[in-house]
């Protein structure tokens, strides 16, 4: 352990994840970094991550743990042709990227999506936006396939996946915020996803407590809304939905179309269960809550889809696979 630098916490988070101090370096880590490229014709980096585990969940860091890969600030990273296990925490943290091609098996979120952490990520101000993710397949037992927060104080904003595929995974896509977060979740587009035996499809949270410290303000409301979920096969599934706004701070503008959910053996009662969320569906079974009214065969498109690419789409990358794994 002291043979890894310890760097100042993210100004965006003020303080570590793991713990109030700084953090260890990645493993692989840059800034202000452009045209890089990590491959290894399919070899694996593994992490040896169960020592910082072991400390973590004994409460014997005073720093948080390094991931395996990070670049900060950069512009066109490629991580490639790789296998990456058992990392000390998260395996990559890239900022405004593509991810494509990936396979992972995760104890967590199979990918997380950021941007700081209640009064630290609004007075850094940085969103994570233009963010593409395509043709992922991910299992994770006890979490989602892609996850928008908790820590998203600095916005989240215009992000696009498609194509996922999602195995004994607790949810496909979570929204995690709550009051004192402040910053946004908005213009967030899904399809073509395939669900194979969930706890729930769609979970949305304004309820999700933990702060960086006890400073934040808890008038900093978050803003939900501009949610687009369409094409959509699942089965095996518990529950269709929790969708859980916040009082007086409503998630608005949802849509959902285009989806079939097939029900487990024992599935609950209410498949769906909505508060404080207004929006639409169109051609949804089994059907949704009446906070999200059905619009008729006629709009089963309506949740919109951007057509235009987003400049990352114009960058021309060779094999851009890997794939992740820790326990």
């Amino acid at each position: 352990m002291s043979e890894w630098p310890v760097l100042k916490a993210l100004p965006s988070y003020g303080r570590g994840r793991d713990a109030a101090g700084g953090r260890f370096a990645s493993l692989i880590f840059g800034t202000n970094l452009t045209d890089v490229v990590v491959t290894g014709a399919n070899g694996t980096i593994d992490g040896q991550g169960a020592f910082w585990w072991q400390n973590f969940h004994k409460g014997k860091l005073k720093y948080t743990r390094p991931y395996l890969i990070e670049f900060m600030y950069s512009d066109n990273i490629q991580i490639s042709n790789l296998t990456l296990l058992n990392s000390p925490s998260w395996n990559v943290h890239p900022v405004y990227s593509r991810i494509e091609d990936s396979y992972i098996v995760s104890g967590d979120d199979c990918i997380a999506v950021k941007s700081g952490w209640d009064e630290y990520g609004i007075s850094f101000g940085m969103p994570t936006k233009q963010l593409v993710i395509r043709r992922l397949t991910c299992i994770s037992p006890y979490s989602a396939a892609i996850a928008l927060g908790s820590e998203m104080s600095g916005g989240i904003e215009d992000v696009r996946a498609e194509d996922i595929t999602a195995i004994h995974t607790e949810s496909g896509v979570r929204i995690k915020t709550a009051r004192g977060r402040g910053g946004f979740v908005k213009d967030i587009y899904v399809k073509g996803m395939t669900l194979h035996t969930m706890k729930w499809v769609f979970w949305m949270t304004g309820n999700y407590k933990a702060h960086a410290d006890s400073h934040y303000d808890p008038n900093a409301l978050p803003v939900i809304q501009g949610i687009n979920y369409r094409d959509i096969m699942a089965d095996n599934v518990s529950m269709a939905a929790r969708l859980e706004g916040i009082e007086g701070d409503p998630f608005t503008q949802i849509c959902i179309s285009n989806v079939t959910i097939g029900m487990a053996a024992k599935a609950k009662k209410v498949p769906w269960t909505c508060t404080d969320v207004e929006g639409i569906s169109s051609g949804v079974s089994p059907r949704p809550c009446d906070q999200l009214p059905d619009q008729g065969p006629e709009k089963i498109t309506a949740c919109d889809f951007p057509a235009e690419p987003l400049s990352i789409d114009r960058v021309v990358l060779k094999s851009c696979t890997y794939r992740m794994k820790y326990t």
